[in-house]
């Protein structure tokens, strides 16, 4: 059975949008911030129901607080935000606690929204959970509910757990590091990490790997050790039907789900260009802007009978590149670059500082099978990452996330892509072709 361990000398502010609590004279204050998605409301309904009734004697006294993102005036589509608030405000009656609102509507702008909006048009694929996760839920949320509120912690409806113990949270010191390019080298820190969940299914380590250490260190997970199916099973006991009957959102964080082409030319200018063949050049039709593409996905290319697949993007010339099948060699990479690694733990693992390679397993999307795969840390702080198999449509402005068991170590954006085994088959082929016009032997292809 699960229960929250929390002691009296210590508040807790709880998010993902949704929840957390606070310390005060006569008691904790637990303050839940309920997100404006129906993918978190029953999360935030369970674990609010879940802190309120294992921990009555405790002398807790509980705020809802619903986290408001994302502004509807703002486009012409349908948005959820005064549903989402309602449904909030109804756990929060149903539960006899205190409702309030705090809206991040201008740091969402600034800091995910824009950013994505550049990466776009760069050619990119951003992930703004990733994003709205290190600036919006563990940066300003955390920010507000520690020095705001005055909590001691925070507490997130997030499939993941941490390596320190629920008590442990509560002795973390207050005080504001100072601002240098580099930790003080004598300071004794031992990193608390971050790992998974005890449902692997549904475990979110994936979209907490930019989080700073700071923030992971006063948080808690009171669903580490629980399943979605149990904690669906305990918001039927609470009485939590309305949020149950919610289908779950798997659109943009805070934004929804939408029609993406519709939805980003709201935002970017269209910039047609040529769907381009990459096996002989032939225009196979236009598209809106390359922005509105990512790799991988189907191209919808008006008069084309087969199915096509975007396998490239030229930003300069508009060009999308396409391949006649899903699997085609153009879209299959097994290296990677990334920007400046964030380390989960503040710095790298030791074993990589010692000797600039490291083991260990990868992935770019959210429960996608683990590859394992070397790391090669650079001079810079980014890294190279070699998979020990081929990946389909790795894709620039995603994360590369790293794990060493069940840790998440921390990710990096990718920003290059090694050789496509469509170009390593064609460079064979020129060698080959070079090779017999000049009589000159041909070496076996290497594995």
């Amino acid at each position: 059975m699960w229960t929250l361990q929390l002691t009296l000398s210590g508040s807790v502010v709880w998010h993902h949008g949704i929840m957390g609590v606070l310390m005060t004279p006569r008691g904790l204050l637990l303050t839940v911030s309920l997100a404006s998605l129906s993918r978190s409301r029953v999360t935030a309904s369970v674990v609010t129901s879940l802190i309120c009734r294992t921990n009555k004697n405790m002398c807790y006294n509980v705020t809802g607080v619903f986290m408001k993102n994302w502004d509807s005036l703002d486009e012409s589509g349908v948005c959820s935000t005064e549903r989402d608030c309602d449904d909030a405000y109804r756990v929060c009656q149903t539960l006899d606690i205190p409702f309030h609102q705090v809206s991040y509507v201008k740091e969402y702008w600034h800091d995910v929204f824009s950013n994505l909006l550049k990466e776009y048009e760069k050619g990119r694929t951003p992930n703004p959970d990733i994003l709205c996760n290190k600036h919006i839920k563990f940066n300003h949320f955390h920010k507000y509910a520690i020095h705001t509120l005055g909590a001691d912690a925070m507490a997130t409806g997030h499939y993941a757990r941490t390596s320190q113990e629920d008590e442990e949270v509560f002795q973390q010191l207050h005080t504001t590091r100072p601002t240098t390019l580099f930790r003080d080298r004598f300071e004794i820190r031992n990193p608390v990490k971050l790992c998974k969940g005890a449902d692997l299914a549904k475990d979110q380590t994936f979209f907490l790997s930019q989080i700073s250490q700071d923030a992971l260190r006063q948080t808690l997970f009171p669903l580490a050790g629980l399943t979605k199916e149990f904690v669906k099973k305990m918001a039927a006991e609470a009485g939590f039907h309305h949020v149950l009957r919610k289908k779950e959102s798997m659109g943009i964080c805070f934004v929804g789900e939408r029609n993406f082409e519709n939805f980003i030319l709201e935002y970017l200018e269209p910039k047609p260009g040529n769907f381009v063949s990459i096996e002989d050049g032939a225009v196979k039709g236009t598209h809106k802007g390359w922005f509105t593409l990512t790799l991988g996905q189907r191209a919808k290319i008006g008069g084309q009978k087969d199915a096509w697949f975007v396998v490239d993007k030229d930003i300069v010339t508009g060009d999308v590149f396409v391949a006649p099948t899903t699997n085609h060699p153009a879209l299959f990479r097994d290296t990677v670059r990334t920007d400046r690694f964030h380390w989960i733990a503040s710095d790298p693992p030791a074993e990589l500082v010692r000797t600039q390679m490291m083991e260990c397993h990868f992935r770019f999307i959210h429960q996608m099978a683990l590859i394992p795969c070397t790391v090669t840390l650079n001079m810079d702080g980014s890294v190279w990452i070699s998979l020990s198999q081929l990946a389909r449509a790795l894709t620039p402005g995603q994360f590369a996330v790293l794990y060493k068991g069940d840790e998440c170590l921390g990710s990096g954006k990718i920003t290059q892509l090694g050789p496509s085994e469509f170009t390593l088959q064609k460079g064979r082929e020129r060698l080959v072709a070079s090779r017999q016009q000049n009589d000159e032997p041909i070496p076996d292809p290497v594995g």
